[in-house]
Formats: C-alpha cells, sequence, structure tokens
C-alpha cells in the first residue's frame, strides 16, 4: 500500500477553499464586505507569490469562526460546501483518486486550510485521512486561534512526519500532487513528486527536475 497524498486547493479542487469560504461569507452579508473582501484577496495574493505570513493570515480568516454559534456555522459551513465546492470538483480529480483507491493506496489530503472548512471536503472526495490546520476549539466553541503548527510549506513536513509517527504508514513509494511552489518542501520528500495545474515556480521546478507535470481541470 502505497501513500497518495494530495494539495486541496486548486489541485482536486479548481479553486481556493479558504479564499472561497470568505467570499462566501461576503455574499451572505454576514461580515463587513469591503473590509474583509480586500484582506481576503490580499492574503491569497501573498499566497500566490510566496510570501503569506501564516499565523497573520489565521488570525484574520479564523476570527470568523467565531462570530456565530457552532450550529450556524455548520449549517452554513454545509450550504457553502454545495454550493461552492461541490461545482468545483473535477471529474478527473475524481478519476484520480479513484485510480489510486483501485491501486490499493492510502489516499490522504494535506492541506494548509483549516479542518472546519476542509473536513467535509475531504468527506465528499472520499479520502481515507486528512491533515489540515486546527482551528482550537474549547468548550465547543471556536476561539480563533490555531491548536499546533499550521500544516503550511515546511509545516506540511512536519505534520506528515507526526502523521506518519502514529501510523504504519512510510513514504516509500509515496505520491505528492500539488499546484503550489508553497509545497515544494514536501514534494521533494516524496519518491513521487506530481505537478498539477502548477503555478510558474512550480512549473518551472518540475520541469528542472524531470517531474510529470498534469491537469485536473475537465476542459483541458
Amino acid at each position: 500500500m502505497a501513500l497518495a497524498i494530495f494539495d486541496l486547493d486548486n489541485t482536486l479542487i479548481s479553486g481556493d477553499s479558504d479564499h472561497g469560504w470568505g467570499q462566501f461569507l461576503v455574499e451572505q452579508g454576514l461580515v463587513d464586505a469591503q473590509l474583509f473582501k480586500e484582506k481576503n484577496d490580499y492574503y491569497l495574493e501573498q499566497y500566490q507569490l510566496g510570501q503569506l505570513d501564516i499565523l497573520e493570515y489565521l488570525e484574520f480568516s479564523l476570527q470568523a469562526l467565531t462570530l456565530f454559534p457552532t450550529e450556524k456555522l455548520f449549517q452554513l459551513r454545509t450550504q457553502f460546501v454545495e454550493e461552492k465546492i461541490v461545482p468545483i470538483i473535477t471529474q478527473k480529480s475524481l478519476d484520480l483518486l479513484q485510480k489510486h483507491r483501485d491501486a490499493g493506496d492510502y489516499l490522504l489530503i494535506i492541506t494548509a486550510t483549516n479542518l472546519f472548512v476542509t473536513e467535509p471536503i475531504a468527506e465528499r472526495l472520499g479520502v481515507d485521512d486528512i491533515i489540515a490546520t486546527n482551528p482550537e476549539v474549547i468548550n465547543g466553541q471556536y476561539t480563533g486561534k490555531i491548536s499546533g503548527i499550521p500544516s503550511f510549506q515546511d509545516g506540511k513536513v512536519k505534520r506528515l512526519a507526526a502523521w506518519l509517527q502514529q501510523n504504519t504508514l512510510s513514504l516509500q513509494g509515496s505520491y505528492f500532487y500539488s499546484d503550489s511552489h508553497n509545497d515544494l518542501p514536501l514534494l521533494k520528500q516524496v519518491d513521487y513528486p506530481v505537478a498539477v495545474d502548477a503555478d510558474e515556480t512550480l512549473s518551472a521546478y518540475a520541469q528542472q527536475n524531470g517531474w510529470p507535470i498534469i491537469s485536473l481541470r475537465d476542459d483541458t
């Protein structure tokens, strides 16, 4: 059994679930539209440039989880996944997951996006497990803080190492699919790194190192 690891945003789905959740809150009129949109867009740009301060971003993004009762949050999340995420799950992504499933591989998503947003998406995709940035919960309420190490850049390597210690799998024969140069630390750890609809920096690195470059968009 090989470990098949997948990034989520702009890899298995053709969009960014973290940014999309923020847009959804704006569209629903639940946050200050101008202020929230400006910050949401700013942090997405910083991520794309490889300059994101992950702790600063999480302080911003997780604050929204403190604005509503947990029951309301879950209702909003269900609506968000159905309306915004399901339409951007491509058939090519589902086929790739099934290919690894048929091969007997263990399917793991590892994403910087917080677990509140990503857990139901992972369930929808039918993967075996997910490593995501964990928002802190105390007495059933989100605090707006994080718990543990964010699974971002080198943090993905650290979180995966901790996960492997708790499981019987190893990186022998492992795959990792990602679109972002932010994931180079983990891409360099696996036996079979694959660039998926990659940004310019990752595309160039993949070409230089002979890594496969694929697309999971249905229109390509």
